[in-house]
């Protein structure tokens, strides 16, 4: 039951904390199974070596698990995270980041996800998370 980006971007627009939309993240694709977001570069977002902080882009891996679950549900349903981790292993520098979001288990109760977050210029991985949501409405 996969949404338009278009009704994606709303579940943003709808069910986000006001910082997390400062993020300025949209929806760039969707499959029965992942979500593909896009973290705009920002010079708000970096650290003071120029790179993209980390914290922008745990929100924005844990974002685009909430996009991936409603997709596969076909509309939003209230859930929180239950476990984040998150390996980085290059900084993202004056580009744009892509996030992969593909669900590996997508249960009545529970959600599980990989995440790539790759340098949307070069193509190299920049992080990668895994996550566990509770489906809770």
């Amino acid at each position: 039951m996969t949404m338009t980006p278009a009704q994606a971007d709303k579940v943003l627009a709808d069910n986000f904390a006001p910082w997390v939309l400062d993020l300025g993240l949209t929806v760039e694709s969707l499959g029965d199974d992942r979500a593909v977001l896009r973290l705009p570069w920002s010079q708000r977002l970096a650290r003071e070596d120029g790179g993209l902080s980390g914290q922008a882009l745990m929100a924005a891996a844990d974002t685009a698990t909430v996009i991936a679950v409603s997709a596969a549900r076909g509309a939003f349903v209230p859930m929180t995270t239950v476990q984040q981790s998150t390996s980085f292993q290059r900084a993202v520098t004056g580009s744009d980041v892509l996030i992969t979001a593909v669900l590996t288990k997508l249960g009545r109760r529970m959600a599980f996800a990989d995440i790539t977050l790759t340098d949307s210029a070069s193509g190299d991985l920049a992080a990668r998370a895994s996550t566990v949501y509770a489906l809770t409405g």
